[in-house]
């Protein structure tokens, strides 16, 4: 029989605290563990289990998908790949909402107004906002009413 683990030598070598393990546990995203003496015992393929739930969550899979992606193991080809494209489309989204972000607020360590609630720009995004518009919606809405005041038609 193969070495067995306790929670304690499984979160030492993952670097996964007890608590987070046994909540992982709890989820279904370990394996309920075998137990001596009442306590738990993993195999040493447990590592691996956790090596690849640590590397989901750090490429943005949240831990619902995990276990989605876990319960299917291995996922056929084209499951796999529609998580994948499922999460690619997801972080483009959060990338470019970051990137809007990141603009405005570039845009707003720029700004000449000393309250920005004075800014035009500032005023025509925030009612684009609160109108339902996207922070680049709403960016786009500033800039081009602040074209259209300095280029009139």
């Amino acid at each position: 029989m193969s070495e067995q683990l306790t929670i304690g030598e499984l979160a030492e070598r993952t670097g996964i605290a007890a608590s987070a393990l046994r909540y992982w546990e709890e989820l279904g995203l370990l394996p309920a563990p075998a137990r001596v003496s009442g306590r738990r015992r993993y195999p040493p393929t447990a590592v691996g289990l956790v090596a690849v739930v640590v590397a989901l969550q750090n490429v943005g899979f949240t831990l619902r998908e995990v276990k989605a992606f876990l319960a299917s193991r291995p996922p056929p080809g084209d499951a796999r790949r529609e998580m994948y494209r499922r999460k690619l489309t997801e972080l483009d989204q959060r990338i470019a909402q970051a990137q809007a972000a990141r603009t405005a607020i570039a845009h707003g360590l720029a700004c000449p107004h000393e309250d920005i609630s004075e800014c035009p720009n500032f005023t025509t995004g925030a009612a684009a906002l609160l109108a339902g518009s996207s922070l680049q919606e709403a960016h786009d809405a500033a800039h081009d009413a602040a074209d259209d005041e300095a280029h009139p038609h």
